[in-house]
C-alpha cells in the first residue's frame, strides 16, 4: 500500500504477537509491538493508525490502557480493537462503553482479524458525521460540533466517548426521524461487524445519563429503535 499504515499490537503472549505481526506485515502494515500496558502507552505516542489491544495483561490491563488513551487528547482519536477471552461479554461491553471500536475473541481467526482491522481503519477515515461537513448541529439546548468532538448541553460542555459521540451525532443529524437499531449498528460499527443489539442499548443509556434532565431528547421507539427530537 502506498500510504502505509501502522498498527500497534499489544499482548503479553509472544506467540500471539508474532502470529499477528507476521500476518499483518504480509498485508502491508507497519507493525509496532508492546508486551504490557505501560509499553502500550509509551508506543501510543508514536500515533499508530490503529491499536490492537489485549484485555488481560499484567500491571496495567487493556481496559485501563483504553481509559488512559481516551482521556489524552493526543491519543483519543486512535482506533482501538480489543482482543478478549472467548465469551467474555462483560469485557466486550465495558470496552465498547469506554470507546473501543471493535473486539476480536480469542483464539484469533486471522482472516476475521484482517477484515475487522480494514473495516475499522476505513471507518476512521470516513466518519458517520462527515456528511455534515463540520457544521454544528443544534437541537433544542444541545449543540454538537463534529470537528471539535464537542457537545454543549444547556451551555455546559460534556465529554462523550467516541462511540457515544457518533451515535448522538447520527441521531441528531436525522432528528425527528426514527432510526432502527440495525441502521445504527451498520453505520457506527459497519455491516460486517457482529455487535449485539444490547450494545446499542447500553450506549444509549450512557448517553442519556450524560444528558441528565434532557435525556428525553432521545425517544425509544419500542421494538424498532430511537428518535431524537427536542420536546415541545
Amino acid at each position: 500500500m502506498t500510504d502505509q499504515k501502522s498498527i500497534l499490537v499489544v499482548d503479553d503472549e509472544q506467540d500471539i504477537v508474532d502470529l499477528v505481526k507476521y500476518n499483518l506485515q504480509r498485508e502491508g502494515y507497519r507493525i509496532l509491538t508492546a508486551r504490557n500496558g505501560k509499553e502500550a502507552l509509551d508506543q501510543s505516542q508514536k500515533h499508530p493508525s490503529l491499536i490492537l489491544l489485549d484485555v488481560m495483561m499484567p500491571e496495567i490491563n487493556g481496559l485501563e490502557v483504553l481509559k488512559t488513551l481516551k482521556s489524552n487528547p493526543s491519543t483519543r482519536g486512535i482506533p482501538v480493537v480489543f482482543l478478549t477471552a472467548k465469551g467474555s461479554e462483560v469485557d466486550e461491553i465495558i470496552g465498547l462503553e469506554l470507546g473501543a471500536d471493535d473486539y476480536i475473541a480469542k483464539p484469533i481467526s486471522i482472516p476475521k482479524l484482517i477484515a475487522r482491522i480494514k473495516n475499522v481503519l476505513r471507518k476512521s477515515e470516513i466518519r458517520p458525521d462527515q456528511k455534515i461537513a463540520g457544521e454544528e448541529i443544534t437541537i433544542g439546548v444541545i449543540r454538537i460540533n463534529p470537528l471539535q468532538h464537542a457537545v454543549i448541553v444547556n451551555r455546559q460542555e460534556i465529554f462523550f466517548p467516541k462511540k457515544e459521540f457518533e451515535i448522538l451525532s447520527y441521531l441528531a443529524t436525522y432528528q425527528d426521524q426514527v432510526i432502527t437499531r440495525e441502521r445504527l449498528l451498520n453505520t457506527i460499527w459497519g455491516e460486517n461487524v457482529y455487535v449485539i443489539d444490547r450494545t446499542i442499548d447500553v450506549h444509549i443509556r450512557k448517553i442519556r445519563e450524560k444528558l441528565g434532565e434532557f435525556a428525553d431528547y432521545i425517544e425509544t421507539i419500542k421494538g424498532v429503535g430511537y428518535r431524537m427530537r427536542a420536546p415541545a
